[in-house]
């Protein structure tokens, strides 16, 4: 059997991602999908010429390609912010003359506003985890795991990586917080509710956990981001929630429920670790077309 050629060594994408690690401090997920997309550029044209001889049309012609597969907008912009990055890396660092990219215009984003649950249905589903049997082989602290997880993910609306991520040490009983390690290496607190802190001191006496991660897996190591998702997912499958929600869905509920009650945005956007007020800014859209709903609803001439 005829082994397959090795992939060739590209220089230049080695350089940009110790450039990205070292000197950027980017997290592992970032560095594994901007090399995805370099490399994916790269297989797609028939004959590479190399870096610095790609031109705008090249780009264009790659961008009509994702454009055709069921692409969303947003990934295809993702994609090329790596790209657009790198060549700003290429022209300051490794003698490129110009960035083709500066030419190539992007398709605008669909402006779909976040599906949230209610109220009502998130109270629904942080009740599950004592409702529903759980499985035999599972230990016995697992209900009170998987409450503390939803518990602690809407209270403080973190990313899944982020929950994931947390220790013991990170805890803070006293002052009712937690440390949360961001994108980028960035920290920040976020306080926690009473729900969750009562659900946390649960889990954690059923489980036995004092040092190292905060939440465990059944074979006692540290729970993965999958898991998480799984945890989440697997307790809206089990609920009467009637729309289709992903478990990140809970981080836009998390927002949208602090702006209805008053909350300033510069607070969420603290709270959610956005980098930009920008991104903050869509939960205030989610809240006017609740407003308008419930006018519609209640005024008798709207």
């Amino acid at each position: 059997m005829t082994e397959a050629p090795p992939v060739a060594v590209d220089e230049d994408i080695e350089a940009f991602m110790e450039f990205l690690s070292v000197e950027k401090n980017v997290s592992p997920r970032t560095l594994a999908n901007y090399e995805r997309a370099l490399l994916a550029f790269k297989r797609g044209m028939t004959a590479f010429p190399g870096w610095g001889e790609c031109v705008a049309d090249d780009f264009r012609g790659y961008l009509f390609r994702c454009m055709k597969k069921p692409m969303a907008r947003a990934t295809i912009r993702l994609e090329f912010a790596a790209l657009r990055s790198f060549y700003k890396f290429l022209v300051l660092r490794r003698g490129v003359a110009r960035n083709p990219l500066l030419d190539v215009l992007l398709p605008k984003l669909e402006k779909k506003l976040p599906v949230v649950l209610t109220l009502k249905q998130m109270e629904e589903l942080l009740e599950l985890p004592f409702k529903i049997e759980q499985p035999k082989q599972a230990a016995a602290w697992t209900a009170a795991r998987d409450a503390a997880v939803m518990e602690v993910f809407y209270s403080t609306g973190v990313r899944l990586h982020e929950l994931a991520g947390m220790d013991v040490a990170h805890f803070d009983f006293y002052n009712e917080t937690i440390r949360v390690l961001g994108k980028g290496g960035k920290e920040r607190l976020c306080p926690l509710g009473s729900h969750a802190m009562a659900a946390l001191e649960r889990y954690r006496g059923e489980a036995k956990v004092t040092l190292g991660p905060l939440f465990l897996s059944k074979l006692r190591k540290r729970i993965t981001v999958r898991a998480v998702a799984d945890i989440i997912q697997k307790y809206l499958a089990r609920s009467e929630i009637p729309i289709n929600v992903s478990p990140h869905k809970l981080r836009h509920s998390f927002a949208t429920h602090l702006l209805d009650n008053g909350a300033d945005l510069r607070s969420v956007q603290a709270l959610l670790g956005h980098a930009s007020l920008s991104t903050t800014q869509i939960y205030t859209h989610v809240s006017t077309e609740r407003m308008k709903t419930v006018y519609d609803r209640a005024h008798p001439r709207a």
